[in-house]
């Protein structure tokens, strides 16, 4: 795994997949492609960036 860009953990956004549920997939993705790839929007799940810092969405 590389190092981080910024040191700065504000500017660390994840990737995830927002489940129909409300909840997020128990995983993590490397990029916005992979989380795309692993999704099923026709199911209703929705590929999302988020700061786990202050837990919102961007």
């Amino acid at each position: 795994m590389s190092a981080p860009l910024t040191d700065d953990p504000r500017e660390q956004i994840e990737i995830g997949v927002l489940l129909p549920n409300g909840r997020l997939a128990p995983r993590t993705f490397a990029t916005r492609a992979e989380a795309e790839a692993w999704a099923h929007p026709d199911e209703g799940e929705q590929v999302v960036e988020f700061s786990a810092l202050c837990d919102c969405e961007m």
